[in-house]
């Protein structure tokens, strides 16, 4: 599901670059610190690094292979390596941050506890699947209406133990961190018509894209006309995206 990284970058990763601006404005590490950003994907949150946190070294790990291949052609820069979030092999640095991330870890707990091995600062966000992200907010709730079992798929059932402020604070102190602060981010996520809104629900890659490549025709076309109907008719769909954001220090 994760391989394909320009089906990704259409349906996501081109909202999650300004979600990263806003997330390193607030996190305030100094210039000069060494990072390493854990499920880095494609590289959207190490480019930003690189940009304005005038890092020592960056480096990104990820499983994805995919992903990783992406990465290194648009941020040579940095270093990619292939990695788990729950076992960075020793990997350690003044800053850890991971992006959209925390919420596909099978053992989020686990995860953040190697973080705050790895480096004494530690950061991240996730997306808020429950009412936050609101264009898959809104694919899931057509989806629900059209087919119930789209409920067992749905990221904002699924994932309400790790995308919300509380449960990110949690998280943060169960690992032993302290001085804990979480904030939300709010960004615009402006579409340029329906078929710029829908068609990348159609990749593949990703929770919903994912659940929607295995949906009959018939049951697809029924959720895409009630998006449709959903959405307004002309011009552009202006909605937003939230994420939670967390650090602590050790």
């Amino acid at each position: 599901m994760w391989a394909a990284s320009d089906a990704y970058e259409r349906y996501v990763g081109r909202w999650s670059r300004p979600v990263a601006v806003e997330f390193l404005r607030w996190l305030a590490a100094p210039p000069g610190w060494t990072w390493l950003d854990v499920g880095c994907g494609t590289g959207a949150l190490t480019e930003t690094v690189l940009a304005h946190a005038g890092p020592a070294v960056i480096t990104g790990v990820d499983p994805s292979e995919g992903f990783l291949d992406r990465a290194r052609q648009r941020v040579p820069d940095a270093a990619f390596e292939v990695g788990d979030a729950t076992d960075l092999g020793g990997r350690t640095a003044d800053v850890v941050v991971s992006g959209l991330v925390l919420t596909f870890v099978p053992d989020a707990a686990q995860a953040v506890a190697e973080f705050a091995r790895a480096a004494p600062y530690v950061g991240s966000y996730v997306w808020d699947y429950t009412t936050g992200m609101q264009m898959m907010r809104l694919f899931w709730d057509a989806a629900r209406d059209v087919d119930p079992a789209a409920a067992a798929h749905d990221e904002g059932l699924r994932f309400g133990d790790v995308s919300g402020a509380d449960p990110l604070r949690a998280l943060w102190t169960g690992a032993g961190l302290r001085d804990v602060e979480v904030t939300g981010i709010v960004v615009p996520t402006v579409f340029r018509d329906f078929a710029d809104f829908w068609e990348p629900f159609l990749g593949g890659t990703g929770a919903a894209p994912a659940y929607a490549a295995k949906l009959p025709p018939e049951q697809l076309d029924a959720v895409r006309d009630l998006l449709r109907s959903r959405l307004p008719a002309q011009g552009p769909i202006e909605l937003t995206a939230r994420a939670w954001a967390v650090r602590g220090s050790r």
